[in-house]
């Protein structure tokens, strides 16, 4: 006895609607089971031909040998500048220490920064920090086992200097910048462009003739005394070790 011919339209038109939604349900499985690797593959056979060719690997290659370079540079000079500052601390004769640079904050950048090292190491309030070229702040507060140092372009930072070359005193006052203003305590100023700045020999807080910059411009039409910008010869957002003075 045969099939009904209305049986065989009936399961094609069957298989025929339902057969994409097997083959899809059958797909999505397969990704599930096999996460992607398939799709994956295909896809880098079928843009293998459009990948980077020899020139462009050259490229990167030349890139990563020139990265390498820099930083083998950048640390050749690390390791002689913590050599020189090592050999500073034997030869100076001065009583210091050296610490490292451990926080900033970028609001404060102008401001403050954190050392490595606090009273454990004989570090005070009041003590004077060196970097590599000049004076660049004081020793605000300490814990056992870090300092915090204001910086002289800090706001609100003052102390007392002098022009050594017109024996001139003045007060240098942070205002928040790289450069530090002076304001000279005579009206009658001899100080030029280029002139260094040191700390006072009059001054009782600090060591006398440390080095803090050099002026970079005049403002001579003050009404009560001249004015200068000052360039400070170790400049404090480049700084990462420092060297403090302990009394």
């Amino acid at each position: 006895m045969g099939v009904a011919p209305w049986v065989k339209v009936f399961s094609w038109r069957f298989w025929r609607k339902t057969a994409p939604l097997l083959f899809l349900i059958c797909g999505l499985g397969f990704v599930r089971w096999s996460k992607g690797v398939f799709f994956s593959d295909a896809y880098a056979f079928i843009t293998r031909p459009f990948w980077p060719g020899n020139a462009q690997r050259d490229w990167i290659q030349d890139g990563n040998q020139i990265e390498l370079r820099t930083r083998i540079g950048l640390l050749e000079q690390d390791n002689q500048r913590l050599r020189e500052m090592l050999l500073l601390d034997k030869s100076s004769g001065l009583n210091v220490t050296s610490a490292p640079v451990i926080s900033r904050s970028p609001n404060g950048w102008w401001q403050q920064l954190e050392l490595g090292k606090g009273r454990q190491n004989g570090i005070k309030i009041g003590n004077p920090v060196i970097g590599p070229g000049g004076l660049v702040g004081i020793v605000e507060s300490t814990t056992p086992i870090t300092s915090r140092v204001r910086l002289l372009t800090s706001p609100g930072s003052k102390i007392g200097v002098w022009v050594s070359r017109t024996k001139q005193h003045g007060l240098l006052l942070g205002i928040g910048t790289n450069r530090p203003q002076l304001h000279f305590l005579d009206k009658d100023t001899k100080a030029l462009t280029g002139d260094v700045v040191s700390t006072s020999p009059a001054s009782i807080l600090l060591p006398p003739n440390l080095p803090v910059g050099v002026i970079q411009s005049l403002d001579t039409e003050v009404l009560l005394a001249p004015k200068a910008s000052v360039q400070l010869t170790a400049s404090p957002e480049a700084i990462d070790w420092v060297q403090v003075q302990i009394n």
